[in-house]
């Protein structure tokens, strides 16, 4: 009896191993704060902000890519490339090959799949059977690939942030046959106050405290779902802000000869230049005796920003040095603070916070490059990555072993 007792306990056993395992399919959702710079949370108490890094991991700072503008960063980091190869290489631009014009103003533009290149992160997530929502986050609007999110909102500014969080997490209590594992959604401060008021202002100070309060306010609607403990969350940003003035701008009209522009896109402090035919040179030889500004052939861009081959930059790429504008007539105003230097620029620079059971606890990352967040994210999720320019190793150290 014992000899049979004990081998049935062993087929039970065998057969118990060979049963298939059920698969936790985990979740990520990742939130953009536009414009938060990389130590706004050091001015102003953020306890929200440090709760996520004492549960889980910061980064010192995260890099932008160049042109450090909104438009360019969140499609580098839902891609994984750098702007010059997803092709959103300005909030505005002329592509030479199409004969059309992309702005970010411009609804037609914003939703004509034919100006994103690359595979967002939700793209991905769909071709492997991972359903996807995008609330406002850059490129969603439209079918890249023939492709959207199962779940998507047209931009609409106004629309309150509290009803953005009331939203998200109605998709994450969906049924879960149609629930998203992949949320991305944005608000579009502290960029707007940055704007107006400066990186140092008072007023920057108050949307910051009230940002955290709604990032506290998020935390506790996904601490009471069921299945708070698969979701990772990130917070991050897309480009930071540096503190400008109206006494330091560059008139481009009054230091070249715009009759031999044919073509200039962009705003303060970068902008993009087609010459005419036989002008290039003289361009440059004014813009290279103009102070305060940089610039460069397309071509001749330091191969550190990443920039220059795609063809929607045109011939000559324009940027301000830290702190100064450049404008295009006499008598452009400009406001306190502006973004799209230099990512060199520490004023650039970004956040990232995140925690989760991916993530380790109390960890604090070196700085990485905002094109690592796609194969970050395509890992938790256990998908198979698009070719991109982020590097997985530069972020695998933000989670547990």
């Amino acid at each position: 009896m014992k000899k049979l007792f004990y081998f049935a306990i062993l087929s039970i056993f065998i057969v118990a191993c060979q049963q298939p395992k059920i698969i936790e399919k985990p979740y990520v959702v990742i939130l953009s704060l536009d414009g938060f710079r990389w130590d706004y949370a050091e001015t102003v108490p953020t306890p929200n902000l440090d709760k996520i890094a004492k549960m889980g991991v910061k980064a010192e700072s995260l890099k932008a890519s160049f042109p450090t503008k909104t438009f360019p960063n969140h499609y580098s980091m839902a891609t994984g490339l750098y702007p010059d190869h997803h092709g959103i290489v300005l909030n505005s631009f002329y592509d030479p090959e199409m004969d059309k014009y992309y702005h970010i103003m411009d609804r037609e533009a914003v939703e004509d799949s034919s100006f994103y290149g690359g595979e967002p992160i939700w793209v991905t997530a769909e071709k492997q059977g991972v359903i996807s929502g995008s609330y406002f986050w850059v490129g969603s609007e439209t079918a890249v690939q023939g492709i959207r999110p199962t779940y998507w909102k047209r931009y609409d500014h106004d629309f309150p942030f509290e009803q953005r969080i009331d939203s998200v997490i109605s998709w994450l209590q969906k049924p879960e046959s149609v629930r998203p594992h992949l949320i991305l959604w944005y608000m579009h401060e502290p960029d707007h106050i940055g704007h107006v008021g400066g990186p140092e202002s008072i007023e920057l100070d108050s949307v910051i405290v009230y940002l955290d309060h709604l990032l506290g306010v998020f935390l506790d609607k996904v601490q009471q779902l069921p299945h708070t403990d698969k979701i990772n969350v990130i917070v991050t940003s897309d480009h930071g802000m540096c503190a400008t003035s109206n006494e330091r701008k560059v008139v481009l009209e009054s230091n070249i000869t715009m009759d031999w522009v044919e073509i200039i896109q962009g705003y303060n402090p970068n902008f993009v230049i087609k010459a005419k035919d036989g002008y290039i040179d003289s361009l440059m030889f004014e813009l290279g005796n103009t102070e305060h500004i940089t610039s460069w052939r397309s071509e001749d861009i330091p191969e550190r920003l990443h920039y220059g081959s795609n063809p929607r930059i045109l011939d000559i790429v324009v940027v301000a040095d830290s702190s100064w504008s450049v404008v295009i007539e006499e008598g452009k105003y400009v406001s306190n603070g502006a973004h799209g230097y230099d990512n060199n620029n520490i004023d650039m620079d970004a956040i990232f916070y995140a925690f989760g059971p991916a993530f380790k606890v109390n960890y604090v990352s070196p700085k990485f490059n905002n094109v690592d967040i796609y194969p970050l994210i395509a890992h938790i999720l256990n998908l198979q990555p698009a070719s991109v320019d982020g590097s997985f190793e530069n972020v695998k150290g933000l989670l547990k072993e």
